[in-house]
């Protein structure tokens, strides 16, 4: 076979692999939301009408990002499908983790949990953090150099 079609082939195997993944995504997606309108329903209407008790909190939020991780994996995978980009961004890999580490603040049980796991998750949060601001940097001066230099503003003389 030559080397083009075995390209092409692997391109096709690739977008099929992502179409299947994407599709799997989505079913967890609905499947979630039924989840989630139905714990939220049943827990506002039969549960005392208390959507302020912490526990009750700690549960639909923790329902909520895990739909919101769920979503973003989707849109990345979506965008890798669509060409926007050739493998799935770093940036947004360490987004999703940002995420999931909120998620885990939310659902955290302060009185169960040791110190220094909160704070091994505080650590993981300041690092991701760190890494994103990183890359946001690498970005912008990536944008500045394609763009050209920037003109220098002249100061009004104030008199």
């Amino acid at each position: 076979m030559p080397p083009m079609q075995r390209a092409r082939l692997g391109i096709l195997v690739l977008t099929g692999l992502a179409l299947a993944l994407t599709f799997l995504v989505s079913c967890v997606i609905v499947v979630a939301i039924a989840n989630l309108v139905l714990a939220a329903g049943l827990s506002l209407f039969f549960n005392r009408l208390a959507p302020l008790d912490h526990t009750v909190f700690q549960d639909i939020f923790g329902m909520i990002m895990t739909l919101l991780i769920a979503m973003e994996f989707n849109h990345s995978i979506l965008q890798t499908m669509e060409r926007l980009h050739r493998i799935i961004q770093v940036k947004t890999v360490v987004l999703i983790s940002i995420l999931a580490l909120a998620r885990k603040f939310i659902i955290l049980n302060i009185e169960a949990t040791s110190a220094t796991t909160i704070s091994a998750l505080g650590f993981a949060v300041i690092a991701l953090g760190g890494v994103y601001w990183l890359m946001r940097e690498r970005d912008d001066r990536s944008v500045a150099v394609r763009s050209g230099p920037v003109p220098a503003i002249k100061e009004s003389d104030p008199d």
